[in-house]
């Protein structure tokens, strides 16, 4: 159901914020042209990069590639093309959300049919709830889950390449 909310600006306001809205809208084209994903795969032997519709921008291949066989390589340049995809959605959306807002993105989202890779429901991520609860549960000093892999984080396994 939709909330209504009473309207508290003048006739002159609502017609201003339209066409703030309509403006921001017309960047959007800009800015998914300027967004890109990349992403490698474990070894590092293929690197993929798209643009925020999905053109492939650079494609960078190792010569151990050449192992995985030409089914292989070409499941596995699919696979990192769609995390590159990933990358790029993400991006082009947290820049959208800048200029418009979070209500007009998400409702972006819904008519793009291509919801952001962070809000994807089974994903690798948790939710916020979840972290929330976790958090609370450390500070409160309960005993931890023993299923909670943020309590068993180890920050010297993060790679240090940025």
């Amino acid at each position: 159901m939709i909330e209504r909310e009473p309207i508290n600006r003048s006739t002159r306001q609502m017609i201003e914020d339209g066409r703030a809205r309509q403006e921001a809208l017309s960047k959007v084209d800009e800015i998914l042209a300027t967004v890109t994903g990349t992403a490698h795969d474990r070894n590092s032997t293929i690197e993929v990069t798209v643009d925020g519709r999905g053109k492939l921008v650079r494609l960078r291949l190792a010569q151990e590639a050449a192992r995985y066989g030409p089914d292989g390589l070409a499941r596995l340049i699919v696979k990192v093309a769609e995390v590159a995809m990933d990358d790029a959605t993400q991006t082009g959306y947290n820049k959208v959300a800048l200029l418009l807002g979070d209500n007009l993105t998400y409702a972006l989202e819904q008519l793009s049919g291509r919801s952001a890779p962070a809000r994807t429901p089974g994903g690798d991520g948790i939710t916020a709830e979840e972290f929330q609860a976790r958090r609370d549960k450390r500070v409160t000093g309960e005993s931890p889950d023993s299923s909670d892999e943020l309590d068993s984080f180890d920050p010297s396994s993060l790679r240090s390449d940025r």
